[in-house]
């Protein structure tokens, strides 16, 4: 007979497996979220961690080539692997519990919102496309070097723009899935997931500008 440590194991090689799934099979992953228990929410714990955090140091290295990082005469190329992964750990898990608070705000407007939890959820599996930015990052640095962080740089011509154009084509996939998946774990329909998504994209969009303010 499977020990309870046996079949806490088990769900969270499924959880492991989902997070994979999700690129290929986002409603099946998403249907599965629809069970909140306590059990369930402890298995996929550790993938949704891993997903945040590697989806926070790719906005990172946006970042750190969005402020050339390199121009600042105090920073060479440890001292940004060591800002892209302290700042991407902060960044990934604020951006994590502020996305999953806007969509538990905008799914209360329309329905049955689940818990915090639940929405929470919905967001770190959403950011699965985002932990595939890091490979175009892999390319850029790989190609342009430190370029891509000085202002100025010679990290342009075609290859740039096909990895700024799959920069894009990800970030926007991510914010598809979360589409999807107020859409499958709530039940809502169509009309309602669109009401649900556009509240939480303003709400996200406002706290965001607000602490960079701050």
């Amino acid at each position: 007979m499977e020990s309870a440590e046996e079949h806490a194991e088990a769900l969270e090689r499924d959880w492991w497996l989902r997070t994979l799934l999700v690129l290929q099979a986002p409603r099946a992953v998403f249907a599965a979220l629809r069970d909140d228990s306590d059990e369930a929410a402890s298995a996929r714990q550790e993938p949704i961690t891993a997903v945040v955090f590697l989806a926070g140091v790719a906005a990172a290295l946006a970042a750190a080539r969005g402020v050339a990082l390199l121009d600042d005469d105090t920073f060479d190329g440890v001292l940004v692997a060591v800002w892209v992964v302290a700042a991407g750990g902060v960044q990934g898990f604020f951006g994590y519990w502020i996305a999953g608070a806007a969509v538990f705000a905008g799914s209360s407007g329309v329905g049955d919102a689940g818990s915090y939890r639940s929405n929470r959820h919905v967001v770190g599996f959403s950011a699965v496309p985002l932990v595939l930015l890091l490979a175009v990052w892999l390319v850029r640095v790989a190609t342009f070097g430190g370029d891509v962080f000085r202002d100025g740089g010679a990290d342009h011509g075609a290859l740039a723009v096909a990895l700024d154009v799959a920069e894009i084509g990800l970030y926007l996939w991510a914010a598809g899935l979360v589409l999807l998946g107020i859409h499958v774990v709530r039940g809502l329909s169509w009309p309602r997931t669109v009401a649900a998504y556009s509240v939480a994209v303003v709400l996200f969009a406002v706290i965001s500008v607000l602490l960079t303010l701050l």
